[in-house]
């Protein structure tokens, strides 16, 4: 309980901050990025070149995060997603340090365990991908359409709690921007209020 308590401070926090200071900037080109996946691979964004790209910044630790895979939310997400041709990277920018931090076979491991469709799981330990597109929470959602441009950064979803019953009553934002970009339509809702637990970024990253 003491845990979810904190949790529930730092995600305050984390959604107060939003994406106010983000780098990176909706309608602008996504940041190019390199890392290596959970599994030892080199993926660089501009592997993807064409499509549409989905950044999902995850923390296992995290009960908002918690609350979307227990549930089945987002690997269902995912699966859809994927199974439209999208990309979707999963991003760990968790530091070494952190008490919750997983190591790349244990955080592989536990995204298999929820059935998650991830097209690869990232490795950010030093924090350079997410400090790049202004990362705050987690979840943190980031569409880049097949042109390079960011056309959603925000929340996955309308219902900023940690209650998996919330999630049947609200609107995901990630599944409709899709759904628009996709069909070769503007986002109408670009941007929304992330929210969740704050990012344990690496000290100086």
């Amino acid at each position: 309980m003491n845990t979810v308590t904190a949790w529930a401070c730092t995600a305050l926090l984390a959604m107060a901050a939003g994406t106010a200071a983000a780098a990176a900037s909706v309608g602008a080109p996504a940041p190019a990025f390199t890392a290596t996946d959970a599994q030892g691979r080199p993926v660089s964004l501009a592997d993807f070149k064409g499509k549409h790209v989905v950044l999902e910044w995850v923390n296992p630790g995290c009960p908002f995060v918690q609350k979307h895979y227990n549930a089945g939310n987002l690997p269902a997400t995912q699966k859809a997603a994927v199974a439209k041709g999208v990309v979707w990277l999963a991003v760990s920018s968790t530091a070494r340090e952190a008490s919750d931090y997983k190591a790349p076979a244990e955080l592989q491991q536990w995204m298999q365990s929820k059935q998650a469709a991830a097209t690869a799981t990232l490795m950010d330990d030093d924090g350079r991908i997410g400090r790049a597109y202004g990362a705050r929470t987690t979840p943190h959602m980031y569409i880049i359409d097949p042109k390079g441009t960011l056309v959603y950064a925000g929340a996955i979803d309308s219902k900023p709690t940690a209650n998996p019953a919330d999630i049947a009553t609200a609107t995901n934002h990630v599944t409709a921007a899709l759904a628009e970009s996709l069909a070769g339509k503007p986002v109408s809702q670009s941007r929304t209020q992330a929210y969740g637990c704050s990012i344990k970024y690496a000290a100086g990253a």
